[in-house]
């Protein structure tokens, strides 16, 4: 938010637009040009101009990215992997987050699969028990499936229009 901030402050809406895409440009122009009508006609007409626009903002983000807009969360609420992201971004060094990622996604797979094998012990059991180990298999499999579709694709694994750096929601 603050780069929106500095953008209201300045009057300068510039800097902004790399986080829409052209389809939503503009729109945000026209929510900035009406924020800065209202935003100096006494405090809480700023306060309120200002919610107005950073919602305009992160909602036509969010469409840009294909996602939905779920609100503007408060300040120090980001996601932890929107925070690690950009904390790597911050320090220019993404190597704890590999780290981080690597670790995850290794005890993802493992949790899954002593999960997996401890059911499987008991599958033919009974009718329920075979359905546990169903229920144990998919999840295992989705998972290796999802993990291996995002590392061999190439792709991002939410796919965005690719819009500047960091997030703003």
């Amino acid at each position: 938010m603050l780069e929106a901030k500095t953008a209201l402050e300045k009057g300068d809406i510039g800097p902004l637009l790399k986080w829409v895409g052209k389809e939503q440009e503009e729109e945000l122009k026209t929510a900035f040009r009406k924020t800065l009508v209202v935003r100096v006609q006494s405090p809480q007409a700023k306060e309120l101009a200002d919610l107005y626009f950073f919602e305009t903002l992160v909602r036509l983000h969010r469409a840009a990215e294909g996602a939905p807009y779920t609100g503007l969360k408060p300040a120090g609420q980001t996601e932890p992997p929107v925070a690690a992201a950009d904390k790597a971004i911050e320090t220019g060094n993404a190597e704890e987050l590999a780290k981080e990622m690597g670790r995850a996604a290794e005890n993802g797979v493992k949790e899954l699969f002593y999960r997996l094998m401890e059911v499987r012990k008991h599958k033919d059991e009974s009718v329920e028990a075979g359905r546990k180990y169903v229920a144990a298999y998919v999840a295992f499999v989705h998972y290796v499936e999802g993990l291996h579709n995002v590392i061999h694709s190439g792709q991002e694994p939410a796919q965005s229009s690719g819009h500047g750096e960091g997030h703003t929601h």
